[in-house]
This record gives C-alpha cells, structure tokens and sequence, in this order.
C-alpha cells in the first residue's frame, strides 16, 4: 500500500500542468522569455515542438550568442524564417557585438518588416574584432509600413533617408548616439511619422552630419534630448510641436536658446518653439551654463503646469529674463541651487506664478554628496527679492521643500527666511540638510543654533508644519 501511495504520488509531480494551460496564456508566457530558452521549450514533450515557433516575440541579448558564437547568425535565421503568426510583436538584438552581426542584420531587419513587426529595438556594441563601417539603416523598409509601433536604434547606425518616410503607425522613437547622413535625413523620418506621440534623442552635438536638427511633428506629446556635446560648435534644434505636452532638455555643454528659425548663430544651441498651448512639464537640466539671445526661452513654457531648471542664470539679462510674461497655470517649480545666482531666478519666478502651489529648492551638489562643487554665495542681503510680496506666498504656496539647504549660506537662510514670514497658505516647510560628523560637535551646536534661529522665525501662516531632516 505505503509502495502504490509513493508511485501515485511520483506520478503527481511528474505531471505536466503546463501543457493544459490555454494557448493564450503560454504565449503570453513565452513572450516574456528570452529567444534561447523559448526554443529550448521544445523538448519538453511532442506538443511542445512547435509552439516556439508561434511565440510573437524574438529576443536576443549579448549572453545568447556568447554562449553559442559560431551558430548565433544561425539560429536568428532560424527563428525568423520559422516564425509563423501573421504578426510579429517584437524583434530584439540588444547588446550585440557589431563583429556577429554585421553582415546578416539588414536582412534580419528586412524579414522582421516582412512579418509586420511591431517593435524593433536594436542596440550594438562595438567590439575590438570590428573594423568596418557604421551599418546602413535600410530605409527602403520604411517607405510604406503600417505596423511598425516603436523603433529604438541605438549607436552604431547610419540614417541616410533620402525621401519622406511611411511609417503611419509609428508611436514611439527612440534614437540613441545613432548617426544621421545630413539634415534632411532627420527631417524626411521626423516628418514621416504621422502618429508619432514619443520621442527621444541622444547625441553628442553636429558630430554626424547634421547641422540643424528639426524637429517638426504635430502629433508629438513627449519629447526627451539628451546632448552630451561638450564644448562650441555649429548647429542646434528646432522644435515645432504644437502638441507637446511633456518636454525633457538634457545637456552639459555651453548652449544657446532661440525660439525662431532665423538668425542663425554658429553657437550650438536649441531652438524652442514659441507657443505651446498643450505643455503640462518641462524639465531643462544639466547645463553649466546658457545664454539666452534675441528672444526669451521662457516663452516657450508659459503654459506648463511643473518646471524644472537647473542652470546658471549668470549671463541672462535679467530685465528680459520673465519681464511681461506669466505663468497663469504653473502649479509646481524646482530649481537647483547650487548654480551662480539662482535666487535672482527665484525672484523672477515667484514674481511671474501667481498660481504656484509647491516650490522644490534642490542643491545638486548635495545630493550627489560633491564638495567640490561651488556654492555661489550671495554678497549681502537677497538684494534680488521681490518688490511685492508676490501673489503666490499670498494666495497659493502649501509646500515647500528644499533639498541640500545650506544652514551656514547666508542667501539660503534669507530665501527661507522671507518664504516662511510671507507664505500665508503654507502647510509643510521641509528642509533637508547636510550630515555633520559627532567630532565635529562647535560645528554641530552652531547648525543646531542656526536651523533653530529659522524655526523661531514668525510664519505667516499658522499652521505652517516646519520640518528639518539630517542624519544627525
């Protein structure tokens, strides 16, 4: 008896539940799967055979062709070809070397369009054994094409489109240190995309060919540039999206803002559109410095509801910086105060957002805990505060939180200062400051000293909660 027990209780673990689950759900299953280990499904039973072959997905990664090099061309041929739904939901070649690839992936490209797919991620890395050319992105496949969803190339590619694209159903764009041939090549893929609602560009200033790069698409909600360029040289972006809604500018190197297609300067610089009704946030951050010509980059965000700076507004001339524009609908600001004369910004700001409901002060360098990083401290009085007492600490101002607040910079104690003795609606004031070690202890009092000195401050309002956080 106790025998039989055992052997029925063997056949019970070695039952196959998941042959008997729906179809549907093994595909779904699948699709999470690497390539590799999908196809290594079809020896588990004669019913299994075959089922990687309806898989909607291939996936391949850099740990798949490591492990079988000489048959990784192979077994992409493989699945491809093999391959037979009507729709193919994605096709991935992510962190490949050039060197197994290069001779086989235009074709690989052109099948996965030949199987209507609808997600393409490529991403190569270079490897030591490659000492060819960047490869041609084939555009033929993008004359006409009404599945493709989201395309991500990255490195490595050359982007000639000597014509207008077709890619109706294209949502999502992602370009990474890819290489275009010339300005009209951004502009005849740009243009092409009629649906297009997310994009992303990744560069290192007019390395590749293109001088002006135009960014002209009516459907665009999300746009993200990240442009790691260090340095001057010729060239920029314009930016015409009517319907943007969420705006990301990333940069390191000395750039110049102008909001109109004429005037060309030989700077590097961006070119911002000078209306858009739709923008919600808009985060401009990473610049060591900018300079502001002709027109006003400010104009260009009036409708935005958050806003995020961190830059140096040293060289701006500041009787143009926000004079006779308003921000009617912007909610929340965040500003990085590590930058040369950040609170003259500040000023400007408060004076121009009667509605702003959550101010965010945050000193980067701080944050990433770098003490090499200069403070800019003011001479004297916030010489730069507001004549008035703007309409915002009146009426609108419920949170206030400051990150990196320096309790000994005197411009910093001023700022909070003047916000807590004239935010009438404030409810939390929150400070964020540096750690200082126990040896340390006169430093220690004399912090304990100053943020205690900011806590007896007379707030406007009443119910205003002060809150100061520190691992001390």
């Amino acid at each position: 008896k106790t025998c039989g027990e055992n052997l029925r209780n063997q056949d019970v673990l070695n039952e196959d539940r998941i042959s008997d689950l729906p179809e549907a759900l093994l595909m779904q299953i699948l699709s999470s799967l690497a390539t590799k280990n999908v196809i290594a499904t079809s020896v588990l039973s004669k019913g299994w055979r075959s089922l990687w072959k309806k898989v909607p997905s291939i996936k391949f990664d850099s740990w798949y062709h490591k492990t079988e090099p000489h048959r990784f061309s192979e077994i992409v041929y493989k699945s491809l070809l093999s391959y037979n739904s009507p729709v193919l939901d994605s096709f991935y070649l992510v962190d490949i070397c050039v060197s197994e690839v290069s001779d086989d992936i235009t074709i690989w490209i052109g099948i996965a369009f030949a199987r209507h797919v609808r997600k393409l991620v490529l991403k190569l890395l270079l490897d030591e054994k490659y000492y060819g050319n960047l490869i041609r992105f084939p555009s033929v496949f993008c004359n006409c094409n009404n599945t493709l969803d989201t395309l991500e190339i990255s490195k490595l590619f050359l982007l000639d489109f000597p014509s207008r694209v077709g890619l109706k159903s294209l949502k999502k764009l992602h370009l990474s240190y890819v290489n275009f041939r010339d300005d009209e090549s951004v502009c005849n893929l740009l243009c092409g995309c009629a649906s297009l609602e997310d994009l992303v560009v990744q560069r290192r200033g007019s390395y590749d060919g293109v001088i002006t790069f135009t960014i002209a698409v009516p459907s665009l909600q999300r746009l993200t540039i990240v442009d790691t360029f260090r340095g001057t040289c010729r060239g920029g972006y314009v930016i015409n999206a009517p319907s943007l809604k969420y705006l990301n500018i990333k940069g390191v190197g000395l750039l110049s803002f102008w909001l109109h297609r004429t005037h060309r300067t030989e700077s590097y610089g961006f070119c911002l559109i000078e209306n858009a009704p739709e923008l919600v946030e808009a985060k401009i951050t990473g610049f060591t410095d900018i300079n502001l010509h002709n027109e006003n980059i400010f104009v260009s965000l009036t409708s935005a509801k958050r806003l995020s700076f961190d830059f140096s507004p040293f060289k701006v001339q500041f009787k143009v910086l926000t004079d006779g524009i308003t921000f009617y609908q912007l909610v929340s600001l965040e500003l990085n105060t590590s930058k040369s004369e950040w609170s003259k910004l500040l000023a400007r700001m408060l004076d121009s957002s009667p509605k702003l409901q959550i101010l965010k002060l945050v000193n980067i360098a701080y944050l990433y805990h770098d003490n090499k990083v200069s403070t800019f401290p003011l001479a004297g009085d916030w010489e730069q505060r507001p004549k008035c007492v703007p309409e915002c600490l009146l009426f609108h101002l419920e949170t206030l939180m400051w990150t990196g607040y320096i309790w000994d910079r005197k411009d910093d104690r001023e700022v909070a200062t003047y916000i807590l003795k004239n935010a009438r609606h404030l409810k939390k004031a929150t400070f964020y400051t540096e750690p200082i070690q126990l040896e340390y202890f006169q430093t220690l009092e004399e912090k304990h000293e100053m943020l205690n000195e900011l806590a007896s401050v007379v707030r406007a309002s009443s119910s205003c909660h002060l809150v100061f956080e520190s691992s001390n």
